[in-house]
């Protein structure tokens, strides 16, 4: 089952509470917020007071990809905000598996992202204790980017060591994708995919960005 994941970086904030629920009436199976400092990301955007306010229009788990320096001095932070699932960059945390733990004993979920130029061989001593790995498709930052298809082999990697070793781990894919790129993603081995243009600035509407991409 394919699940998607709209970022709601392209959402429109004069209208943020009707986009968080028509993605909802649409279908969607969670909701993707990005979270980014101007410091490991050349971009700023949203803080926890956002993710307070979408948990509180919507019942889809929340997941807080945290593009930040120092994510571990905010992750407690995020988490009582209402986020779900906290996503880290393995490029930034230093300690990774503290982090981890610390996420999953608050009954939360714990992923970790990879850019594009980090190899997937990294997660392998992390991986056990993981309930999401991310692999992003563009170089973090901003929204509607160009899917980058030379990270389709590490995805394969990262899906081969999921099966190989048993484990109940999602696989996500992030930026540039779009009806034309998920059909290669999840042949890949992806099962979740997060979206941000593809769903809010869809010329037929979040309905409709949705539902395509799910075909």
């Amino acid at each position: 089952m394919i699940q998607i994941a709209p970022s709601i970086l392209s959402a429109d904030f004069t209208r943020l509470a009707e986009e968080v629920r028509a993605v909802e009436s649409a279908g969607a199976d969670r909701i993707h917020i990005d979270v980014m400092d101007g410091r490991f990301v050349p971009n700023i955007s949203m803080g926890p007071f956002i993710v307070e306010a979408i948990d509180s229009l919507t019942d889809l788990p929340l997941e807080a990809h945290l593009m930040i320096e120092e994510p571990d001095r905010y992750i407690d932070v995020f988490m009582d905000a209402g986020a779900d699932v906290i996503i880290v960059h393995q490029e930034n945390t230093t300690h990774l598996h503290r982090v981890v733990q610390s996420v999953r004993e608050r009954g939360k979920q714990a992923g970790v992202a990879l850019n594009p130029a980090t190899p997937a061989q990294v997660i392998d001593g992390i991986v056990d204790d993981l309930d999401l790995v991310l692999v992003m498709s563009v170089n973090p930052g901003f929204s509607g980017q160009r899917f980058i298809e030379s990270v389709l082999p590490k995805i394969r990697r990262v899906r081969e060591t999921i099966s190989d070793r048993g484990i109940d781990c999602d696989l996500e894919v992030d930026g540039g994708v779009n009806a034309d790129t998920a059909p290669a993603a999840v042949s890949a081995g992806v099962n979740v995919l997060v979206a941000a243009t593809a769903v809010f600035k869809h010329p037929d509407g979040i309905a409709e960005g949705i539902r395509t991409l799910r075909e």
